[in-house]
């Protein structure tokens, strides 16, 4: 047990614990917000940083700075916490991202207060859900960050912005309940005394027809947030109707959520019915997905929702990776969470923010010809599209090389599978610079549409450059040296995938 409550104080309490001083701050204008605010954003990715560096051990697998207090002892709910390599990567991504969503989150003059307040509250719930180590407790903070975002869209999105948040809030909610009827199950089965202790019911065996049973009801709730298509059709709405900075956090943070509860509870603790039934399932409609999605990624028109389905087809990857049950599959599932969740952000900053920001429009058909009156975006965009491409040298590229080497390197499925789905993912592949090039060469190249866009662009300035070489330099780094990265959960890797699988 750890001694200094780390993760309760630091790292969940202190986001939204600094959000509530935000009513008390001078009203005189939105500056002391605006820094204030972005201050507690970078102040706990430092701490957060600090303690990966200084109290987290790369090569233990068992879960680190373990906190457990009862807190609500009639119900067995205990606040259990603490960290590994599968939940240490994503809080410090959710901590990066979140500050860079702040600081894109600028120009917000409406309300800062609570804007910025619920930025906050998003932060501290996502961190406790990777920090979880009870099954309550993680329904718990899923519940929590629905709320913020529903407000964020409701209240500061576009037009169609009530029919997004409560697409959103039906989608996610009542998924959720069936994160609570399969941790309910697990913790009362054949058991004197129920527990939700993730350690616990690690330990735990159940007749496979209930295993399967209890799977499928979490699955069902990662396919609404991952999302897992036919669930997908609230996140192109939500993302066509949010603010770029909560498409940052959707995409770079949020979508995560439902990757990371599909290794933690489905394959941590029902590996049976994971490597039995569902692992095969999984890489069949992660593989269909990638196409789908990609297909109709490139029939839309509206910026905004390309990209939705363009994340929609790369969590696709995640889905083979984890069914994969490999070390190189699950090793590059998890890299393109982190991978994604950097360029899907990047690419919402700038077409939900800086472009619009400047031509007023997310339709393609409205736009044309804006290369030369804006070289610096043209440029950063391009860089962007090339790293959501999988160019070489990028981290996407790493990230999807191990996913297909992965499903290559089970033993249990067919060469006649692995053909297929390689076939599938291939063209995937081919169809994504398809909707991206095509999609910069309408925006940057081709007749300017000067009835529709001011007569003036401006070009990126500081603020936005500085965002978009923050989130463009890990997508370099991790493509030309990914064990840096590989190194911070291939042992939890290597020893779910031994005790559990092989």
């Amino acid at each position: 047990m750890n001694h200094f409550p780390w993760l309760t104080i630091i790292v969940v309490f202190f986001p939204i614990s600094a959000g509530l001083v935000i009513p008390f701050l001078p009203s005189t204008g939105n500056k002391i917000i605006r820094w204030y605010t972005l201050g507690v954003c970078l102040l706990e990715f430092l701490l957060i940083t600090y303690i990966f560096c200084y109290h987290y051990q790369f090569n233990d697998h068992l879960i680190q700075l373990k906190e457990d207090y009862n807190w609500i002892s009639f119900i067995n709910f205990h606040w259990r916490l603490g960290i590994d390599g599968f939940s240490i990567g994503l809080i410090l991504l959710t901590g990066f991202i979140t500050t860079l969503a702040t600081l894109a989150a600028w120009p917000v003059t409406r309300n800062p207060r609570l804007f910025y307040f619920l930025m906050l509250a998003m932060y501290s719930g996502q961190i406790g859900l990777f920090a979880s180590q009870d099954i309550l407790l993680f329904f718990f903070m899923w519940e929590l960050e629905l709320l913020p975002v529903y407000l964020l869209l409701a209240m500061w999105g576009g037009k169609r912005r009530l029919y997004a948040a409560t697409k959103f809030i039906l989608y996610t909610a009542a998924g959720s309940l069936f994160i609570l009827i399969g941790g309910l199950i697990m913790a009362f089965y054949n058991s004197n005394e129920f527990t939700f202790d993730f350690q616990l019911l690690i330990n735990k065996t159940y007749p496979l027809e209930l295993e399967i049973i209890v799977y499928l009801s979490f699955l069902i709730a990662y396919a609404v947030k991952l999302p897992i298509i036919p669930f997908h059709t609230w996140l192109p709405d939500t993302h066509g109707e949010a603010h770029y900075s909560t498409c940052m956090l959707l995409a770079g943070i949020l979508l995560k959520m439902g990757a990371y509860g599909l290794i933690r509870i489905n394959m941590e603790l029902l590996p049976h019915a994971h490597f039995f039934f569902f692992a095969p399932w999984l890489v069949i409609v992660g593989a269909i997905q990638i196409v789908y999605a990609a297909l109709t990624s490139l029939s839309q028109r509206n910026l905004k929702r390309r990209i939705a389905y363009s994340s929609v087809s790369h969590m696709g990857f995640v889905l083979i990776g984890i069914g994969s049950i490999t070390n190189l599959g699950l090793n590059g599932a998890i890299l393109q969470m982190i991978s994604h969740g950097l360029i899907g952000a990047s690419l919402f900053f700038f077409l939900a923010g800086i472009s619009y920001d400047r031509t007023r429009t997310l339709v393609l058909d409205q736009m044309g010809g804006i290369g030369n009156s804006m070289p610096k975006i043209f440029t950063l965009f391009t860089s962007c599209s090339m790293a959501s491409l999988a160019l070489p040298g990028m981290s996407g590229f790493i990230a999807e090389l191990m996913i297909f080497l992965g499903v290559i390197d089970n033993p249990n499925y067919s060469s006649l599978f692995k053909i297929i789905i390689i076939i599938i993912q291939g063209i995937g592949i081919i169809l994504t610079p398809i909707y991206l090039l095509s999609m910069l060469r309408q925006m940057f190249y081709g007749y300017k549409f000067s009835n529709t866009l001011t007569p003036y662009l401006m070009d990126a300035g500081p603020r936005e450059i500085f965002i978009l070489i923050c989130l463009f330099f890990p997508i370099i780094s991790i493509g030309i040296y990914p064990n840096f990265v590989l190194s911070i959960w291939n042992s939890k890797v290597n020893f779910l995938l031994s005790n559990n699988f092989f």
